[in-house]
């Protein structure tokens, strides 16, 4: 799942080598901490928290399996 989010965060950027992900477990959750490059931060969130919104929803469908809450945080 970490693979996932990086290679989306890498696709959405200008600065690719700076994309870093990193897991953090809960109690019943998984929280995924997406640091990216500060002039990325815009294009990771974009306009009206769209695409940081779609993000989460393709991390959310893809742990349906895992029987686990999901989620990603975006640090700038």
């Amino acid at each position: 799942m970490e693979e996932l989010v990086a290679v989306i965060a890498k696709a959405l950027v200008d600065h690719p080598e700076d994309v870093a992900v990193r897991t953090v477990e809960k109690d019943h959750l998984t929280v995924y901490e997406l640091s990216v490059h500060p002039e990325d931060v815009g294009k990771v969130i974009g306009k009206q928290g769209r695409i940081a919104k779609a993000l989460r929803t393709v991390v959310t469908s893809a742990a349906v399996k895992s029987d686990k809450r999901v989620t990603v945080d975006i640090l700038s």
